[in-house]
Order: structure tokens, then C-alpha cells, then sequence
């Protein structure tokens, strides 16, 4: 899969990160699989400069771990991080659909009806890039309708690391990802923010398929 720069006018290295990023988030590449620079190198057709900044800037972002003599290979999570990361993801989606719900500006919300049905075409389909794509769409969509900018940072600096931890289950979850996100939607719709919020972190828990604490 060689990277053509003709069609993206993006520097090369941005290209390479958001080509492995996305492998990577896809379940394409499985968790604790080694990032050999040569071998990357041949399948995008680039050299390894720019293989080599994409695993440090994916390393920075927590998705790629580099350690001496053993080189680059994607994240792994004891079950207690996983545990962690999912706990503050659950608590941060609960209060952003809570927000959503107390604020649901109409304009916010006919786009995040939009995206909803969209996504539940995605039915049947085993394009996971498209998966992934939607699914973050509809929860950057969320975020904008609870309007708390400092809240809608902290979730996307989570997104990445905690969906390591949803990519090996998100293609068979396509159904239920997009009822849950259904059943968020008409609690924001419906101003019930206890019921948004109640809804928001059992969707974050059951996507990673850890119990939820009572």
C-alpha cells in the first residue's frame, strides 16, 4: 500500500502518522504487535524518516510504545489500566451527554441526527475505517452539543488510548454501538440528563466489554 502525496498536499510525515494511526485504530494491527521501520517502510512505499517521526509522535500520543533494544510496537494495557482508562472515558462521556442533554441547542442536535443515521447504515459493513470514522463523529457531535470546550480536550486527548482498548470488539458491536448511541441521542433530545449521562458511561463500558461498577 504505497501513500501517494498527490492526492492528500500533506506533509509526508503527517501522512505516514495518520496512515499507521489509523491501522492501529482499525484492529488492523493487533495490540502488542512490533513496528518494525523497515518493514513499515516498504508497505507505504516511504522511507524510514518519516516511518521513524510517525512511531514518536504516535509514542507521544500513547498508542505506540518505544523502548531500548526492542524498538516500537502498539500499547498494551494490564487489565487494571484498561480498568482506569475506561473509568475516566465513562465518567467524562456521562458528563458531556449530561451537558448535552441540559443544552441541547437544536442546531447541534439535527447534526447529530444526521451522523446517527449514517452510521446506522453501517450495518453489514466490515469497512472498520469507516466504523472508527463514524464512531468518532458522532461523539465529537455529542461533545459539541454539551459546549464545554475544556471537557471536549480532555475526551479527545482519552480517545485514542482507550480505543485501543474498543478496536478488537467495534466490528462486531456495529449494531449495538449505533442502538446505544440512539437511545443517548433521544435522552439528550428528551432533556433527561441523569438518563444521558446513566446511558453515555454504560455505552463506554460495554464497548470496551468491562462490567460496570454499581
Amino acid at each position: 500500500m504505497n501513500i501517494s502525496l498527490g492526492a492528500t498536499h500533506l506533509p509526508l510525515t503527517k501522512v505516514v502518522t495518520t496512515t499507521i494511526r489509523e491501522r492501529i485504530m482499525n484492529g488492523d494491527i493487533a495490540l502488542g504487535t512490533r513496528l518494525v521501520e523497515g518493514r513499515l517502510s516498504e508497505e507505504l512505499g516511504v522511507s524510514r524518516m518519516p516511518v521513524r517521526e510517525a512511531l514518536r509522535e504516535l509514542a507521544a500520543e500513547g498508542i505506540v510504545t518505544i523502548e531500548p533494544r526492542r524498538g516500537a510496537s502498539v500499547t498494551t494495557f494490564s487489565e487494571e489500566q484498561k480498568r482506569e482508562l475506561v473509568e475516566v472515558r465513562a465518567t467524562l462521556e456521562a458528563l458531556n451527554a449530561r451537558l448535552a442533554a441540559k443544552r441541547h441547542e437544536p442546531k447541534h442536535i439535527a447534526r447529530l441526527q444526521k451522523i446517527l443515521e449514517e452510521g446506522q447504515r453501517l450495518e453489514g459493513t466490515e469497512d472498520a475505517s469507516k466504523i472508527a470514522s463514524m464512531n468518532s463523529r458522532f461523539h465529537e457531535a455529542l461533545a459539541k452539543v454539551s459546549g464545554n470546550s475544556v471537557l471536549q480536550d480532555m475526551i479527545r486527548q482519552l480517545r485514542d488510548r482507550t480505543g485501543l482498548i474498543f478496536a478488537s470488539v467495534s466490528r462486531m458491536r456495529v449494531r449495538e454501538n449505533w442502538q446505544e448511541h440512539a437511545a443517548i441521542l433521544r435522552a439528550v433530545i428528551d432533556a433527561d440528563a441523569e438518563l444521558a449521562a446513566l446511558l453515555a458511561a454504560r455505552h463506554v463500558y460495554n464497548a470496551a466489554q468491562l462490567p460496570q461498577d454499581q
